[in-house]
């Protein structure tokens, strides 16, 4: 009896969640995702996101002070990470912090490595030959076996929520889980078992118009119109006008900018001695962009709202129930 009641009430939430939807007449227009959320439909919502908390305790103090400052609205974890218990430490300590899983199939720094949480003997498809995960993501695309991927995924998304992190989203460490349509349908199985909104965009790369066809279908899910990032070749006096040439022409939608935060210090420098384009004094460059009044001041003046990943699961009916 039990079992009947929860199954009726799982149709009845289903119901109203559909009622609304049934309801428009065919001439009324399909509330956007902004005035879903209670902003204007001509809203730009954009969520700054910080990658990689857990790599190191550089970045993680420039995350943990980029968040509560309120310089970034969102982070995600990368569990398998040296630092990542320094991270689910104050995860623990402030509950209402956006914070999400940065699933990682791919350990991308030679003199930092990390391997899976998984036991190794049960995701060898996942290994090099050193027993670290992969440093490129098409090496993940090559060799990955999908059971395999999902075990040290799955593990990934349990170790950080039995270490107290409140997840409230996922995506995808180096784009990894998009290299192969099998890697992206375990993508996709994990944010509907876990019941958590997961990074795709309709434009671009992660799952957009740049994404191979197999991933089409899953669009009609996406939260996000595009995600925004900075790429290596900027130089450091050109780094608030790139921003502003980057966010100032988007049209009303909503947008991940993704910024990657650390010092420029002895341990950052040394975990990414050869990667200059991603490295130290890159992500310095993030960190002093990010708390800059000029940036804020841009945002402000351009009318983004900022949001959380939080407050953007509340839109997403539609999976939660598929």
């Amino acid at each position: 009896m039990k079992r009947r009641a929860v199954l009726y009430a799982v149709a009845a939430l289903a119901a109203l969640a559909a009622a609304p939807v049934a309801a428009q007449s065919p001439t009324q227009p399909t509330p956007t995702l902004q005035e879903r959320l209670g902003y204007p439909a001509d809203a730009r919502l954009l969520i700054i996101h910080a990658d990689d908390f857990g790599m190191s305790h550089s970045v993680n103090r420039a995350i943990i002070e980029a968040l509560e400052h309120g310089w970034v609205t969102s982070a995600s974890l990368l569990v398998p990470c040296p630092w990542f218990p320094e991270a689910a430490a104050w995860a623990r300590a402030h509950a209402d912090a956006d914070l999400g899983i940065h699933l990682a199939l791919t350990s991308e720094w030679t003199p930092i490595r990390w391997g899976p949480i998984s036991n190794r003997d049960k995701v060898r498809s996942l290994l090099d030959a050193q027993g670290y995960l992969p440093l490129l993501s098409e090496e993940v695309g090559k060799h990955a076996k999908p059971k395999e991927a999902q075990r040290e995924l799955r593990a990934q998304i349990d170790f950080a929520r039995a270490s107290g992190v409140q997840i409230t989203h996922l995506d995808s460490h180096m784009g990894s889980s998009f290299q192969t349509q099998p890697l992206f349908r375990v993508y996709n199985d994990l944010a509907r078992s876990y019941a958590l909104p997961q990074l795709l965009e309709r434009q671009g790369s992660h799952g957009g118009a740049e994404a191979p066809a197999w991933a089409a279908p899953e669009m009609q899910y996406a939260l996000i119109d595009r995600v925004l990032q900075m790429m290596p070749g900027v130089p450091p006096e050109q780094w608030l006008d790139a921003y502003k040439k980057m966010l100032a022409p988007l049209p009303p939608g909503v947008y991940q900018l993704i910024v990657h935060l650390a010092y420029d210090d002895d341990e950052m420098r040394g975990a990414t001695s050869d990667h200059a384009g991603w490295g130290a004094a890159w992500r310095q460059h993030d960190v002093d962009l990010v708390k800059s009044d000029d940036f804020r001041d841009f945002l402000k003046q351009q009318g983004f709202h900022l949001i959380t990943w939080r407050e953007l699961a509340k839109a997403q009916v539609t999976t939660a129930l598929r």
